[in-house]
Protein backbone atom coordinates (compact mmCIF):
# COMPACT_ATOMS: atom_id res chain seq x y z
CA UNK A 1 0.00 0.00 0.00
CA UNK A 2 1.42 3.52 -1.21
CA UNK A 3 1.94 5.83 1.88
CA UNK A 4 -1.29 8.43 1.86
CA UNK A 5 1.43 11.84 1.31
CA UNK A 6 2.13 9.72 -2.13
CA UNK A 7 -1.67 9.02 -3.35
CA UNK A 8 -1.64 12.36 -5.41
CA UNK A 9 1.71 14.04 -7.19
CA UNK A 10 -0.15 17.47 -7.35
CA UNK A 11 -0.38 17.71 -3.86
CA UNK A 12 2.94 18.10 -2.92
CA UNK A 13 3.23 21.85 -5.81
CA UNK A 14 0.05 23.22 -4.18
CA UNK A 15 1.14 22.68 -0.27
CA UNK A 16 4.37 24.56 -0.84
CA UNK A 17 3.01 27.45 -2.01
CA UNK A 18 0.40 27.44 0.55
CA UNK A 19 3.08 27.00 3.47
CA UNK A 20 5.70 29.66 1.35
CA UNK A 21 8.54 26.43 0.89
CA UNK A 22 9.68 25.46 -2.43
CA UNK A 23 8.31 22.42 -3.79
CA UNK A 24 11.54 20.22 -3.21
CA UNK A 25 11.92 21.47 -0.03
CA UNK A 26 8.18 20.69 1.49
CA UNK A 27 8.45 17.33 -0.35
CA UNK A 28 11.43 16.29 2.06
CA UNK A 29 10.10 17.67 5.01
CA UNK A 30 7.21 15.27 4.04
CA UNK A 31 9.65 12.57 3.50
CA UNK A 32 10.96 12.39 7.11
CA UNK A 33 7.13 12.18 8.45
CA UNK A 34 6.58 8.44 9.63
CA UNK A 35 4.50 6.43 6.84
CA UNK A 36 0.78 5.87 7.65
CA UNK A 37 -0.52 2.74 6.48
CA UNK A 38 -4.28 2.62 5.42
CA UNK A 39 -6.06 -0.73 6.01
CA UNK A 40 -9.72 -2.08 5.22
CA UNK A 41 -10.73 -4.09 8.37
CA UNK A 42 -12.63 -6.96 6.42
CA UNK A 43 -15.76 -8.55 8.16
CA UNK A 44 -16.05 -10.60 10.78
CA UNK A 45 -15.74 -14.15 9.58
CA UNK A 46 -19.28 -16.14 9.87
CA UNK A 47 -18.93 -18.88 12.82
CA UNK A 48 -17.97 -22.61 11.01
CA UNK A 49 -20.84 -24.69 9.96
CA UNK A 50 -21.07 -27.65 12.55
CA UNK A 51 -19.70 -30.55 10.96
CA UNK A 52 -22.35 -33.47 9.47
CA UNK A 53 -21.84 -36.68 11.36
CA UNK A 54 -20.97 -39.62 9.49
CA UNK A 55 -22.75 -43.11 10.54
CA UNK A 56 -21.67 -44.62 13.43
CA UNK A 57 -19.60 -47.90 12.82
CA UNK A 58 -21.30 -50.85 12.75
CA UNK A 59 -21.80 -53.08 15.57
CA UNK A 60 -23.52 -55.90 17.59
CA UNK A 61 -27.49 -55.43 17.21
CA UNK A 62 -29.36 -56.41 19.68
CA UNK A 63 -31.70 -54.82 22.77
CA UNK A 64 -28.75 -53.22 24.70
CA UNK A 65 -29.34 -55.58 27.80
CA UNK A 66 -28.40 -58.09 25.63
CA UNK A 67 -25.08 -56.41 23.94
CA UNK A 68 -23.83 -54.99 27.87
CA UNK A 69 -24.49 -59.06 28.95
CA UNK A 70 -22.13 -60.29 26.64
CA UNK A 71 -19.62 -57.49 27.73
CA UNK A 72 -20.14 -57.94 31.29
CA UNK A 73 -20.14 -62.31 31.20
CA UNK A 74 -17.50 -63.05 28.58
CA UNK A 75 -15.54 -59.61 28.02
CA UNK A 76 -12.66 -60.82 26.38
CA UNK A 77 -14.08 -63.25 24.00
CA UNK A 78 -16.74 -60.73 23.55
CA UNK A 79 -14.71 -57.57 22.40
CA UNK A 80 -11.82 -59.81 20.42
CA UNK A 81 -14.89 -61.67 18.63
CA UNK A 82 -16.68 -57.84 17.74
CA UNK A 83 -13.20 -56.65 16.15
CA UNK A 84 -12.74 -59.90 14.34
CA UNK A 85 -16.09 -59.25 12.85
CA UNK A 86 -16.74 -55.63 12.77
CA UNK A 87 -13.55 -54.40 12.32
CA UNK A 88 -12.18 -51.64 14.48
CA UNK A 89 -13.83 -48.61 15.24
CA UNK A 90 -17.01 -50.45 16.20
CA UNK A 91 -20.05 -49.11 18.26
CA UNK A 92 -21.90 -50.53 21.53
CA UNK A 93 -25.53 -49.82 22.07
CA UNK A 94 -25.09 -50.28 26.50
CA UNK A 95 -27.83 -49.08 27.46
CA UNK A 96 -30.49 -46.36 26.13
CA UNK A 97 -28.21 -43.68 27.77
CA UNK A 98 -25.09 -45.29 26.54
CA UNK A 99 -23.96 -45.35 23.28
CA UNK A 100 -19.86 -45.99 22.69
CA UNK A 101 -17.84 -45.66 19.47
CA UNK A 102 -14.33 -48.34 20.28
CA UNK A 103 -11.06 -47.31 18.65
CA UNK A 104 -7.92 -49.26 18.68
CA UNK A 105 -6.06 -47.22 16.47
CA UNK A 106 -3.23 -45.00 18.26
CA UNK A 107 -3.60 -42.10 16.09
CA UNK A 108 -6.64 -41.75 16.89
CA UNK A 109 -6.51 -42.26 20.17
CA UNK A 110 -3.76 -39.27 20.15
CA UNK A 111 -6.78 -37.06 18.94
CA UNK A 112 -8.53 -38.56 22.20
CA UNK A 113 -6.21 -37.98 24.60
CA UNK A 114 -4.94 -34.63 22.97
CA UNK A 115 -8.24 -32.78 22.32
CA UNK A 116 -10.22 -30.19 24.05
CA UNK A 117 -10.95 -31.55 27.11
CA UNK A 118 -14.18 -29.12 27.07
CA UNK A 119 -15.80 -30.94 24.31
CA UNK A 120 -14.65 -34.44 24.93
CA UNK A 121 -15.71 -35.01 29.05
CA UNK A 122 -13.99 -37.28 30.86
CA UNK A 123 -16.50 -36.96 33.88
CA UNK A 124 -19.54 -37.71 31.85
CA UNK A 125 -17.92 -40.32 30.18
CA UNK A 126 -17.54 -42.13 33.76
CA UNK A 127 -21.05 -41.22 34.80
CA UNK A 128 -21.52 -44.70 35.63
CA UNK A 129 -18.63 -44.78 38.88
CA UNK A 130 -20.69 -41.06 40.31
CA UNK A 131 -23.22 -43.75 42.31
CA UNK A 132 -19.80 -45.52 43.92
CA UNK A 133 -17.26 -42.67 44.34
CA UNK A 134 -19.47 -39.72 44.05
CA UNK A 135 -20.13 -36.62 41.79
CA UNK A 136 -16.59 -34.30 43.08
CA UNK A 137 -14.15 -37.28 42.37
CA UNK A 138 -11.38 -36.91 39.98
CA UNK A 139 -12.68 -39.39 38.10
CA UNK A 140 -16.08 -37.31 37.75
CA UNK A 141 -15.04 -34.37 36.95
CA UNK A 142 -14.61 -32.34 34.28
CA UNK A 143 -12.49 -29.07 33.82
CA UNK A 144 -12.58 -26.70 35.41
CA UNK A 145 -13.03 -28.19 38.69
CA UNK A 146 -11.24 -31.40 37.29
CA UNK A 147 -8.07 -29.50 37.00
CA UNK A 148 -8.23 -27.71 40.24
CA UNK A 149 -8.65 -30.81 41.83
CA UNK A 150 -5.89 -32.82 39.85
CA UNK A 151 -3.53 -30.09 41.08
CA UNK A 152 -3.86 -30.66 44.76
CA UNK A 153 -3.75 -34.46 44.25
CA UNK A 154 -0.66 -34.28 43.14
CA UNK A 155 2.13 -33.43 46.06
CA UNK A 156 1.45 -36.93 47.39
CA UNK A 157 2.42 -38.71 44.80
CA UNK A 158 5.39 -37.03 43.53
CA UNK A 159 8.77 -39.12 42.50
CA UNK A 160 10.26 -38.03 45.92
CA UNK A 161 7.22 -38.24 48.23
CA UNK A 162 6.39 -42.16 47.22
CA UNK A 163 10.20 -43.10 47.75
CA UNK A 164 8.67 -42.59 51.70
CA UNK A 165 6.45 -45.56 51.00
CA UNK A 166 8.69 -47.83 50.19
CA UNK A 167 9.43 -49.42 53.39
CA UNK A 168 5.43 -49.58 53.94
CA UNK A 169 5.03 -51.80 51.05
CA UNK A 170 7.78 -54.18 52.08
CA UNK A 171 6.75 -54.52 55.01
CA UNK A 172 3.18 -54.80 54.16
CA UNK A 173 4.30 -57.75 51.67
CA UNK A 174 6.38 -59.63 54.28
CA UNK A 175 3.35 -59.83 57.13
CA UNK A 176 1.15 -60.94 53.82
CA UNK A 177 3.96 -63.58 52.50
CA UNK A 178 4.14 -65.03 55.96
CA UNK A 179 0.49 -66.57 55.32
CA UNK A 180 1.34 -68.48 52.25
CA UNK A 181 0.35 -72.32 51.94
CA UNK A 182 3.79 -74.44 51.10
CA UNK A 183 3.07 -76.83 48.49
CA UNK A 184 -0.89 -76.39 47.77
CA UNK A 185 -2.46 -74.51 45.06
CA UNK A 186 -4.08 -71.51 45.85
CA UNK A 187 -5.50 -68.03 44.46
CA UNK A 188 -3.39 -64.87 45.38
CA UNK A 189 -5.69 -62.36 44.80
CA UNK A 190 -6.97 -62.11 48.35
CA UNK A 191 -3.43 -61.69 49.45
CA UNK A 192 -2.80 -58.73 47.07
CA UNK A 193 -6.12 -56.89 48.11
CA UNK A 194 -4.65 -57.41 51.71
CA UNK A 195 -1.34 -55.85 50.97
CA UNK A 196 -2.04 -53.08 48.74
CA UNK A 197 -5.37 -52.37 50.85
CA UNK A 198 -2.40 -51.70 53.92
CA UNK A 199 -0.24 -49.53 52.09
CA UNK A 200 -3.30 -47.26 51.14
CA UNK A 201 -4.48 -47.48 54.16
CA UNK A 202 -0.54 -46.24 55.23
CA UNK A 203 -0.68 -44.11 53.08
CA UNK A 204 -3.66 -42.29 53.33
CA UNK A 205 -4.59 -42.04 56.91
CA UNK A 206 -1.14 -43.18 58.58
CA UNK A 207 -2.57 -46.61 59.53
CA UNK A 208 0.41 -48.18 60.43
CA UNK A 209 -1.18 -51.32 62.50
CA UNK A 210 -3.83 -53.84 61.58
CA UNK A 211 -5.94 -52.81 64.54
CA UNK A 212 -9.28 -51.46 64.81
CA UNK A 213 -9.69 -48.21 63.36
CA UNK A 214 -7.87 -50.45 60.39
CA UNK A 215 -11.09 -52.83 60.85
CA UNK A 216 -13.29 -50.20 61.33
CA UNK A 217 -11.96 -48.25 57.93
CA UNK A 218 -11.47 -51.36 56.07
CA UNK A 219 -14.38 -53.32 56.56
CA UNK A 220 -17.07 -51.37 54.72
CA UNK A 221 -14.60 -51.13 51.92
CA UNK A 222 -14.21 -54.36 51.00
CA UNK A 223 -18.08 -55.04 51.79
CA UNK A 224 -18.69 -52.82 48.33
CA UNK A 225 -15.97 -54.25 46.70
CA UNK A 226 -17.66 -57.69 47.17
CA UNK A 227 -20.89 -56.77 46.64
CA UNK A 228 -19.73 -55.23 43.10
CA UNK A 229 -18.18 -58.20 42.06
CA UNK A 230 -21.35 -59.78 41.71
CA UNK A 231 -22.44 -59.97 38.16
CA UNK A 232 -25.66 -60.33 38.67
CA UNK A 233 -25.88 -56.86 40.46
CA UNK A 234 -23.87 -55.23 37.96
CA UNK A 235 -25.98 -56.37 35.63
CA UNK A 236 -29.36 -54.49 37.34
CA UNK A 237 -26.71 -51.39 37.96
CA UNK A 238 -25.97 -51.10 34.37
CA UNK A 239 -29.57 -51.97 33.42
CA UNK A 240 -30.81 -49.10 35.64
CA UNK A 241 -30.49 -45.36 35.03
CA UNK A 242 -27.57 -44.20 37.49
CA UNK A 243 -29.30 -40.90 37.26
CA UNK A 244 -32.53 -41.95 38.38
CA UNK A 245 -32.40 -41.70 42.73
CA UNK A 246 -36.46 -42.74 43.26
CA UNK A 247 -37.03 -45.12 46.44
CA UNK A 248 -36.71 -47.69 43.95
CA UNK A 249 -33.40 -47.30 42.12
CA UNK A 250 -31.08 -50.23 42.51
CA UNK A 251 -28.08 -47.30 42.62
CA UNK A 252 -29.92 -45.72 45.99
CA UNK A 253 -30.55 -48.94 47.53
CA UNK A 254 -26.38 -50.03 46.58
CA UNK A 255 -25.62 -46.75 48.33
CA UNK A 256 -27.60 -46.77 51.40
CA UNK A 257 -26.82 -50.78 52.39
CA UNK A 258 -23.41 -50.92 51.15
CA UNK A 259 -21.75 -47.23 50.93
CA UNK A 260 -23.34 -45.47 53.64
CA UNK A 261 -21.47 -47.01 56.23
CA UNK A 262 -17.85 -46.51 54.84
CA UNK A 263 -19.54 -42.52 53.78
CA UNK A 264 -19.43 -42.04 58.11
CA UNK A 265 -16.37 -43.74 58.47
CA UNK A 266 -14.73 -41.49 55.89
CA UNK A 267 -16.32 -37.94 57.34
CA UNK A 268 -15.35 -39.28 60.80
CA UNK A 269 -11.41 -39.59 59.97
CA UNK A 270 -11.62 -36.01 57.77
CA UNK A 271 -12.95 -34.50 61.09
CA UNK A 272 -10.39 -36.08 63.47
CA UNK A 273 -7.45 -34.91 61.38
CA UNK A 274 -9.12 -31.21 60.57
CA UNK A 275 -8.89 -31.05 64.50
CA UNK A 276 -5.37 -32.71 65.13
CA UNK A 277 -3.42 -30.25 66.16
CA UNK A 278 -0.02 -32.52 65.01
CA UNK A 279 -1.32 -32.58 61.97
CA UNK A 280 1.11 -30.46 60.55
CA UNK A 281 4.27 -33.05 61.71
CA UNK A 282 1.99 -35.85 59.37
CA UNK A 283 3.08 -37.42 56.43
CA UNK A 284 -0.06 -39.31 55.51
CA UNK A 285 -2.64 -38.15 52.08
CA UNK A 286 -5.01 -36.96 54.08
CA UNK A 287 -3.07 -34.76 56.26
CA UNK A 288 -1.01 -33.42 52.78
CA UNK A 289 -4.56 -32.63 51.12
CA UNK A 290 -6.01 -30.95 54.23
CA UNK A 291 -3.04 -28.47 53.68
CA UNK A 292 -3.33 -28.08 50.04
CA UNK A 293 -4.83 -24.99 48.60
CA UNK A 294 -5.34 -23.84 45.19
CA UNK A 295 -4.68 -20.70 43.36
CA UNK A 296 -7.47 -18.79 45.14
CA UNK A 297 -6.32 -19.80 48.70
CA UNK A 298 -9.04 -22.59 49.09
CA UNK A 299 -8.89 -25.56 49.81
CA UNK A 300 -10.75 -29.37 49.64
CA UNK A 301 -14.27 -29.38 51.25
CA UNK A 302 -15.31 -32.20 53.65
CA UNK A 303 -17.61 -33.32 50.38
CA UNK A 304 -14.83 -33.11 48.14
CA UNK A 305 -12.12 -34.86 50.61
CA UNK A 306 -14.74 -37.98 50.86
CA UNK A 307 -14.71 -38.61 47.27
CA UNK A 308 -11.25 -38.25 46.51
CA UNK A 309 -10.42 -40.49 49.63
CA UNK A 310 -13.15 -43.10 48.52
CA UNK A 311 -11.58 -43.19 44.77
CA UNK A 312 -7.95 -43.55 46.29
CA UNK A 313 -9.37 -46.29 48.87
CA UNK A 314 -11.16 -48.56 46.05
CA UNK A 315 -9.29 -47.77 43.16
CA UNK A 316 -5.98 -47.36 44.44
CA UNK A 317 -5.80 -51.17 45.53
CA UNK A 318 -8.10 -53.25 44.03
CA UNK A 319 -6.65 -51.91 40.46
CA UNK A 320 -3.17 -52.98 41.62
CA UNK A 321 -3.93 -56.14 43.67
CA UNK A 322 -5.93 -57.33 40.36
CA UNK A 323 -2.75 -56.53 38.35
CA UNK A 324 -0.41 -57.97 40.33
CA UNK A 325 -2.64 -61.05 40.13
CA UNK A 326 -2.55 -61.41 36.69
CA UNK A 327 1.29 -60.80 36.49
CA UNK A 328 2.05 -64.17 38.74
CA UNK A 329 -1.33 -65.94 36.39
CA UNK A 330 0.90 -65.14 33.46
CA UNK A 331 4.70 -66.10 34.95
CA UNK A 332 3.10 -69.52 36.56
CA UNK A 333 1.91 -70.62 32.44
CA UNK A 334 5.57 -69.12 30.91
CA UNK A 335 8.22 -70.96 32.61
CA UNK A 336 11.26 -69.23 30.58
CA UNK A 337 9.92 -65.51 32.30
CA UNK A 338 9.86 -66.87 35.50
CA UNK A 339 12.74 -68.30 35.58
CA UNK A 340 15.03 -65.47 34.03
CA UNK A 341 13.00 -62.96 36.48
CA UNK A 342 13.55 -64.99 39.54
CA UNK A 343 17.61 -65.49 39.03
CA UNK A 344 17.45 -61.69 38.15
CA UNK A 345 15.48 -60.78 41.55
CA UNK A 346 17.77 -63.08 43.97
CA UNK A 347 21.44 -61.71 42.57
CA UNK A 348 20.45 -57.97 43.00
CA UNK A 349 20.80 -57.35 38.62
CA UNK A 350 18.94 -54.19 38.47
CA UNK A 351 14.98 -54.14 37.63
CA UNK A 352 14.99 -53.74 33.77
CA UNK A 353 13.88 -57.39 33.34
CA UNK A 354 11.10 -56.74 36.46
CA UNK A 355 9.99 -53.66 34.36
CA UNK A 356 9.25 -55.28 31.43
CA UNK A 357 7.74 -57.76 33.19
CA UNK A 358 5.20 -55.70 34.72
CA UNK A 359 4.80 -54.05 31.56
CA UNK A 360 3.91 -57.06 29.59
CA UNK A 361 1.73 -57.86 32.12
CA UNK A 362 -0.25 -54.46 31.93
CA UNK A 363 -0.11 -54.75 28.24
CA UNK A 364 -1.88 -58.06 27.87
CA UNK A 365 -4.34 -58.28 31.48
CA UNK A 366 -4.88 -54.59 31.27
CA UNK A 367 -7.11 -54.40 34.52
CA UNK A 368 -9.32 -51.53 33.00
CA UNK A 369 -10.71 -52.59 29.47
CA UNK A 370 -11.50 -48.59 28.11
CA UNK A 371 -11.81 -45.08 28.95
CA UNK A 372 -14.35 -43.18 27.79
CA UNK A 373 -14.82 -39.10 26.75
CA UNK A 374 -18.29 -38.10 25.72
CA UNK A 375 -18.79 -35.73 22.92
CA UNK A 376 -20.40 -32.21 23.29
CA UNK A 377 -20.90 -31.31 19.69
CA UNK A 378 -19.88 -33.27 16.46
CA UNK A 379 -16.08 -34.36 16.56
CA UNK A 380 -14.18 -35.59 13.78
CA UNK A 381 -12.24 -38.75 15.21
CA UNK A 382 -9.94 -41.26 13.13
CA UNK A 383 -11.25 -39.78 9.92
CA UNK A 384 -14.79 -40.29 10.91
CA UNK A 385 -17.11 -37.44 12.01
CA UNK A 386 -18.88 -38.78 15.32
CA UNK A 387 -21.96 -36.90 16.68
CA UNK A 388 -22.81 -35.35 20.04
CA UNK A 389 -24.08 -37.65 22.42
CA UNK A 390 -21.97 -40.40 21.90
CA UNK A 391 -18.90 -41.91 23.93
CA UNK A 392 -15.59 -41.99 22.00
CA UNK A 393 -13.37 -44.80 24.00
CA UNK A 394 -9.91 -45.65 23.67
CA UNK A 395 -10.37 -49.51 23.98
CA UNK A 396 -6.65 -50.51 26.26
CA UNK A 397 -7.82 -54.34 26.01
CA UNK A 398 -7.80 -54.21 21.96
CA UNK A 399 -5.23 -51.41 21.78
CA UNK A 400 -2.84 -54.03 23.73
CA UNK A 401 -3.47 -56.52 21.12
CA UNK A 402 -3.43 -54.76 18.04
CA UNK A 403 -1.14 -56.94 15.60
CA UNK A 404 -0.43 -53.38 13.53
CA UNK A 405 1.56 -52.60 17.13
CA UNK A 406 2.93 -55.74 18.80
CA UNK A 407 4.30 -58.41 17.03
CA UNK A 408 2.23 -61.46 17.67
CA UNK A 409 0.18 -59.71 20.47
CA UNK A 410 -0.88 -62.47 22.51
CA UNK A 411 2.38 -63.69 23.13
CA UNK A 412 3.01 -63.21 26.79
CA UNK A 413 6.79 -61.87 25.65
CA UNK A 414 8.48 -59.21 28.27
CA UNK A 415 11.55 -58.79 26.19
CA UNK A 416 9.54 -56.88 23.79
CA UNK A 417 10.26 -54.05 26.29
CA UNK A 418 13.85 -54.39 26.49
CA UNK A 419 13.89 -53.43 22.91
CA UNK A 420 11.22 -51.13 22.82
CA UNK A 421 10.14 -48.15 24.94
CA UNK A 422 6.32 -48.41 25.61
CA UNK A 423 4.71 -46.09 23.28
CA UNK A 424 1.84 -42.76 25.19
CA UNK A 425 -0.79 -43.86 22.69
CA UNK A 426 -0.15 -47.47 21.86
CA UNK A 427 0.46 -48.55 26.28
CA UNK A 428 -2.43 -47.04 27.77
CA UNK A 429 -2.72 -49.31 30.93
CA UNK A 430 -3.71 -45.90 33.27
CA UNK A 431 -5.28 -44.05 30.54
CA UNK A 432 -3.93 -40.77 28.99
CA UNK A 433 -3.23 -37.12 28.27
CA UNK A 434 -4.32 -35.00 30.80
CA UNK A 435 -6.69 -37.52 32.66
CA UNK A 436 -4.05 -40.53 33.12
CA UNK A 437 -4.09 -41.95 36.90
CA UNK A 438 -2.38 -40.17 38.94
CA UNK A 439 -1.52 -43.02 40.88
CA UNK A 440 -0.05 -44.41 37.81
CA UNK A 441 3.98 -44.38 39.32
CA UNK A 442 2.65 -45.79 42.72
CA UNK A 443 1.35 -48.28 41.28
CA UNK A 444 4.10 -49.56 39.22
CA UNK A 445 6.91 -48.98 41.85
CA UNK A 446 4.38 -51.21 44.22
CA UNK A 447 4.00 -53.80 42.20
CA UNK A 448 8.00 -53.71 41.64
CA UNK A 449 8.16 -53.99 45.33
CA UNK A 450 5.51 -56.66 45.85
CA UNK A 451 6.99 -59.07 43.45
CA UNK A 452 10.95 -58.74 44.72
CA UNK A 453 9.87 -59.76 48.22
CA UNK A 454 7.60 -62.72 46.43
CA UNK A 455 10.32 -64.22 44.49
CA UNK A 456 12.83 -63.98 46.79
CA UNK A 457 11.27 -66.02 49.51
CA UNK A 458 9.50 -68.41 47.47
CA UNK A 459 9.92 -70.77 44.60
CA UNK A 460 6.55 -70.27 42.08
CA UNK A 461 5.73 -73.82 40.21
CA UNK A 462 5.02 -74.07 36.58
CA UNK A 463 1.52 -74.21 35.72
CA UNK A 464 0.23 -76.33 33.07
CA UNK A 465 -3.48 -75.24 33.33
CA UNK A 466 -4.91 -73.24 30.68
CA UNK A 467 -4.95 -69.54 31.21
CA UNK A 468 -8.03 -68.16 33.21
CA UNK A 469 -10.00 -66.47 32.18
CA UNK A 470 -11.40 -63.15 32.61
CA UNK A 471 -14.17 -62.16 34.95
CA UNK A 472 -15.48 -58.94 35.98
CA UNK A 473 -15.41 -57.52 39.45
CA UNK A 474 -16.69 -54.14 40.01
CA UNK A 475 -14.99 -51.96 36.82
CA UNK A 476 -11.82 -54.17 36.92
CA UNK A 477 -11.23 -57.29 34.23
CA UNK A 478 -9.58 -60.12 36.61
CA UNK A 479 -8.82 -63.49 36.73
CA UNK A 480 -11.64 -65.89 37.29
CA UNK A 481 -9.81 -67.75 39.90
CA UNK A 482 -8.14 -65.11 41.52
CA UNK A 483 -4.75 -66.26 40.34
CA UNK A 484 -4.12 -70.11 41.47
CA UNK A 485 -0.07 -70.68 42.20
CA UNK A 486 1.79 -73.33 44.12
CA UNK A 487 4.90 -72.30 46.13
CA UNK A 488 7.67 -73.26 48.20
CA UNK A 489 9.62 -71.17 50.37
CA UNK A 490 13.43 -70.45 49.27
CA UNK A 491 15.96 -71.45 52.70
CA UNK A 492 18.17 -68.70 53.76
CA UNK A 493 21.03 -69.75 51.88
CA UNK A 494 19.35 -69.76 48.10
CA UNK A 495 18.44 -65.76 48.53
Amino acid sequence: MRPVYQSCDCYTSHSAQVVGLSAGTLAARLLELPTIELTVNSPPDAPAAPLAPDPLPPGPRGPAPLVFANFLFRPGAFLEGTRDRYGTPFTLRLSSERTVVLTDDPATIKQVFTSDPTKLLAGVGNEVLKPLLGPRSVLTLDDPEHMRQRKLLLPPFHGERMRLYEEVVRTAAERELARWPAGEPFAVQPSMQAITLEVIMRAVFGISERGERFETIAAPLRDALDAMADMRRLFVLQVASSKRNGPLSPWRRFREQLLHPADRVLYDEIAAARSDPARAERDDVLALLLAARDEDGAGLTDAELHDELLTLLLAGHETTATSLSWTLERLARHPQALARLTEEVRAGEGDDYLDAVVKESLRLRPVVPAVARYLTEPTELGGRVLPAGVHIAPSIYLTHRNPDVYEDPDRFFPERFLQRPTGTYDWIPFGGGTRRCLGATFALFEMKIVLEELLRRFDVAPETAPAERIARRAITFSPRDGGRVRVAPVTATAR
